[in-house]
């Protein structure tokens, strides 16, 4: 009898050690908050802040939670570069991540390695993302529609930032291209800028706000590297020289990674995309549509298909050319896209509970 009063009263003792004084269940020793500053497939660096900057350590995953989530619960619960982290430190070697702490903001895509089949993380918590297209032959409206779903869709603030602009010899040219790209970006700031010659930087410089966080995106060879230095003042990344026969500069960027620059503003860097496969962004077409969306709502009737109904005012805007054609049949085939990736999530959640 003696015997079992002390079992329980030790296990009692141990109990209480698991929480604080408040009842909240206490962190164990050596775990603390950092953030992915860089990620190369299946190997992660954690940052721990200090006096504005990070201290850097190489850390690897908790496989009973991330592999298992991984399957299970798909990209969500991965981490990603920009992540706050809970991880245990290890004064031994690799610091252990445990556990991705709620997000602000998540840019992902439709992976491709899985023909559009699972969501493939890109970036957290990032306060703006920065659109890069070039000038040259890289200049893409309809590209630019895609993207900018899919930023919209993030919860963060795009601006988009076409490089290059030394390429343009021509006044009337260079404005007709930024014009291209403006009539597409409904309500998002579009700057053209020289990383080379400087013209322009300015404007990206006043962006970069102290404590907060930009995301570079876009395909190959479009001058982001160029860019990334041009902003930190100095070589960090690696550049190449541009292709004479197609006006593209080779791919330098091979991973994900987080700079912190003098001003204490970070960037993160980001691999080209060739595919940028939306996933779950009904919103972000809305988004990235709002005066197509805004039309549609004057139609006369609330199913209207925009083909043969009378009174729909998206043909009409179509006719009188406020509207261009091929914004419309973007719009149209970015809806089907959101749609049909909305099913798909739905049969598997639906799935998932049986």
């Amino acid at each position: 009898m003696k015997q079992t009063n002390e079992k329980k009263t030790n296990e009692k003792q141990m109990s209480k050690k698991k929480y604080d004084n408040q009842g909240q269940k206490k962190q164990p020793e050596n775990m603390v908050q950092a953030r992915i500053i860089e990620v190369q497939k299946d190997w992660f660096s954690v940052g721990y802040e200090w006096n504005g900057s990070y201290q850097k350590k190489p850390a690897r995953l908790k496989a009973s939670v991330f592999y298992r989530s991984q399957k299970e619960d798909g990209a969500e619960l991965y981490p990603a570069i920009g992540d706050d982290v809970r991880v245990w430190r290890n004064e031994q070697g690799e610091d252990r991540i445990e556990e991705v702490l709620p997000r602000r903001s998540w840019l992902s895509r439709s992976n491709p390695a899985t023909s559009g089949q699972t969501e493939q993380g890109i970036a957290a918590n990032f306060d703006v993302i920065l659109l890069i297209q070039s000038l040259n032959q890289n200049l893409n409206p309809r590209r630019m529609e895609r993207y900018l779903t899919v930023a919209w869709n993030s919860g963060a603030t795009p601006v988009i930032v076409l490089t290059k602009a030394d390429l343009v010899e021509e006044e009337e040219e260079l404005e007709s291209r930024v014009s291209q790209i403006e009539e597409v970006a409904v309500g998002v700031s579009v700057l053209a800028v020289s990383a080379l010659t400087g013209e322009g930087m300015e404007k990206v410089k006043a962006l970069l706000e102290p404590g907060k966080t930009f995301l570079l995106v876009g395909s190959s060879g479009i001058g982001k590297s160029t860019l990334v230095n041009a902003l930190a003042g100095e070589e960090l990344m690696t550049t190449s020289e541009i292709r004479e026969e197609d006006g593209r500069g080779r791919h330098t960027t091979t991973h994900r990674q987080m700079i912190v620059l003098p001003n204490g503003a970070c960037l993160i860097d980001t691999p080209g995309m060739r595919e940028l496969g939306i996933w779950n962004a009904e919103d972000g077409v809305e988004g990235a549509f709002s005066d197509v969306e805004e039309l549609a709502g004057q139609c006369r009737f609330r199913d209207c298909r925009h083909e043969r109904e009378p009174g729909c005012a998206v043909k009409k805007a179509i006719r009188e050319g406020r509207l261009p054609a091929e914004r419309f049949k973007s719009w149209q085939k970015l809806q089907r896209e959101a749609a049909h990736q909305a099913k798909k999530l739905a049969r598997r959640e639906a799935s998932r509970r049986k």
